[in-house]
């Protein structure tokens, strides 16, 4: 455990990039070799558009980095937090509280307000739009959504009074399980079901990517799953019944290039068709 602390704690960029590009790799290699669904579309195509929109997501998070730097060291400080209010624990449980709750105010409550808040689910209607969502489908954000999402994130390492170690530690499993859940692939179902118990799989995440409601607003955990079951958010269907995309989103004309995506979020409002 000290290793993974130590490791974290002074990770090099370069290693961060390798993992965001190694991770895309190898669930793109897997996806390739055996879809879960054949989509009638250029690959290449459609990855410049979503990987136009990850660098877009690094850019962000890169030039907000110092503040999210700031204040995990000011939690440190102050001991502000609630790491800071629990009995001594050993190192794995810290790790395990700590990544439980990042994951709960960074990624789920961010999730949450952004599908109910009518000005967020503008911005996150980018990510939505994609009817062939694949494994670089994870970062596709309008760069609105990521300010909103770093946000987020710096209110968890207050919240949590997480070390930065943590936050790098959490940002890592974040872009892999990210990429995984997804990747156009589909594991064999009862593996599938017994993870989904712990982490957030493909086939409980691309239910959240189904084109209607209620299902679109379901299923916002990102690595853990049990955000989702105790808050009754959790819901699953039969592979074969999704379609992806968002209702009021299906003209390609409107989520087919770089330019109609960034203009996005701009037009007028539509509220759900079903």
């Amino acid at each position: 455990m000290q290793s993974i602390v130590a490791y974290f704690g002074s990770i090099p960029s370069s290693h961060r990039a390798l993992i965001l590009a190694g991770g895309i790799a190898v669930f793109w290699l897997w996806e390739t070799a055996a879809p879960l669904f054949r989509f009638r579309y250029v690959k290449w195509q459609h990855a410049a558009i979503n990987i136009f929109f990850t660098l877009t997501t690094i850019v962000v998070n890169f030039a907000l980095a110092f503040i999210l730097l700031m204040a995990s060291e000011w939690v440190g400080r102050e001991e502000v937090g609630v790491l800071f209010l629990l009995p001594v624990m050993p190192l794995w449980a810290t790790m395990l509280v700590g990544l439980l709750l990042l994951d709960l105010v960074g990624a789920w409550l961010a999730h949450w307000v952004e599908h109910r808040t009518p000005l967020l689910w503008r911005l996150h209607l980018i990510h939505h739009s994609d009817p062939h969502i694949d494994t670089t489908t994870a970062n596709r954000h309008h760069p609105g959504e990521s300010v909103v999402r770093f946000i987020f994130t710096t209110l968890g390492v207050i919240v949590v009074g997480a070390p930065m170690w943590m936050v790098f530690l959490y940002q890592s499993m974040s872009v892999v399980l990210s990429q995984f859940n997804h990747a156009n692939i589909g594991l064999p179902r009862a593996l599938d079901r017994a993870l989904s118990w712990v982490i957030v799989t493909p086939d409980m995440h691309h239910v959240h990517h189904h084109y209607v409601l209620p299902y679109t607003d379901s299923n916002y955990g990102n690595l853990f799953s049990v955000w989702d079951r105790l808050f009754g958010t959790y819901m699953s269907m039969e592979r074969a019944q999704l379609v992806y995309g968002v209702d009021t989103h299906m003209d390609v004309k409107e989520h087919g290039s770089v330019g109609a995506l960034l203009t996005m979020p701009f037009r007028l409002y539509e509220k759900p068709k079903t």
